[in-house]
């Protein structure tokens, strides 16, 4: 099914988030995170700080949203676009880490402050829960299962699983200088998150692999 493209008040509303999180990312990375207010960022942003509050609820969800944005959905779709005769298990481990480890620039900026701020931390840790509703629905889609009982357990294990891979990679390491950036990614002393994701991810295959055998004996 195709989707229809957004509507002239969608447009402006993506823009406006947009402008706040770039807006929140460059102040942050300026004055340093606890010197950012909420005031500050949506006048950079040009907007007020009521409408601010109507797209993120503190300065650290609009930090993280510079390198979390959409990512939910680009992990769905990355599943959602493998060839069917990939293994599940595969194409959503591999979407997974090809989405948390491919960044750019602005984001490579807002993960060295993550790694080294408690608030923004937390903040990050918590957008892993948006992985479960598109993911349910890309696996249900897979799986051929009407009502989604057994996509949405699998996603929300997914979205555990990563929650969890990130926590041990953000290990607080006490040295704001001891993150840097590899071949692989951002790494720091606790190891490189690629392998973080996949060791995660890995005691859910079974289960996929169960789920997909059900639906294709």
């Amino acid at each position: 099914m195709t989707t229809p493209p957004p509507g002239l008040r969608e447009r402006k509303k993506q823009a406006t988030r947009e402008a706040l999180r770039e807006a929140a990312l460059r102040l942050a990375v300026e004055r340093g995170p606890d010197r950012v207010r909420v005031e500050d960022i949506a006048e950079a942003a040009g907007v007020s700080p009521r409408t601010y509050n109507n797209y993120f609820a503190s300065r650290e969800q609009a930090i993280v949203s510079a390198v979390t944005a959409d990512r939910e959905a680009r992990i769905a779709a990355a599943v959602a676009a493998r060839p069917a005769g990939v293994r599940l298990a595969d194409a959503i481990t591999e979407a997974v880490v090809e989405q948390y480890t491919n960044t750019g620039e602005r984001e490579h900026k807002a993960l060295l402050l993550i790694t080294t701020q408690t608030a923004l931390r937390d903040a990050f840790l918590d957008t892993t829960a948006g992985i479960e509703p598109p993911l349910t629905a890309v696996i249900a889609e897979r799986l051929d299962e009407a009502e989604a009982h057994t996509a949405r357990v699998l996603a929300a294990s997914v979205a555990a699983a990563v929650r969890i891979a990130l926590e041990g990679w953000l290990r607080p390491t006490g040295n704001a200088e001891a993150a840097e950036f590899g071949a692989g990614g951002l790494v720091v002393p606790s190891g490189s998150l690629p392998d973080q994701l996949r060791t995660a991810l890995a005691p859910l295959a079974p289960a996929f692999d169960a789920a997909e055998q059900h639906t294709h004996p």
